[in-house]
């Protein structure tokens, strides 16, 4: 199997994915997926776990089940709409069709995968995910940096 392209946060060299999904098999495809990169995977059960888990770690992406117990991803954006580097969600679901897709990226979701999870369109995605969210992040520090400066 070929490695995955080596992306890194910034202040801790290794890119940080959280799973969300109540569903352990869920966990289990993503860590057999990216268990031999450099990336680090924590998973949690609810969205109050995940949420924890967001306010102790810099995490770049999470990967959402569509459905939570109790909740949904759209209980997820919301709330991590509130922090301030808000990491990009990419939804997964096995029902990913159209209408999903659709909804998901109005709402102001990433990207969409489909399970069980393709290896190719994991790295794809959190790959894609993660530029955003490194994107906003100096888009974001731009302008305080200028205004820094100019004073």
């Amino acid at each position: 199997m070929r490695k995955p392209p080596e992306i890194a946060n910034n202040t801790t060299g290794t890119l940080t994915v959280l799973s969300v999904s109540p569903l352990e098999e869920d966990h289990l495809s993503l860590q057999a997926i990216v268990g031999h990169s450099r990336w680090r995977l924590l998973n949690a059960g609810r969205v109050s776990q995940a949420l924890a888990l967001l306010q102790r770690h810099e995490i770049s992406v999470v990967l959402c089940e569509r459905d939570l117990m109790p909740g949904t991803w759209i209980d997820m954006l919301e709330n991590m709409r509130e922090l301030p580097h808000p990491p990009s969600l990419i939804v997964a679901s096995r029902l990913a069709d159209e209408r999903l897709w659709s909804e998901a990226l109005n709402l102001g979701a990433w990207d969409v995968l489909a399970k069980p999870f393709d290896r190719s369109e994991v790295f794809r995605s959190v790959k894609s995910g993660w530029q955003h969210w490194h994107d906003q992040i100096h888009t974001r520090a731009t302008p305080s940096r200028v205004m820094s400066a100019a004073s």
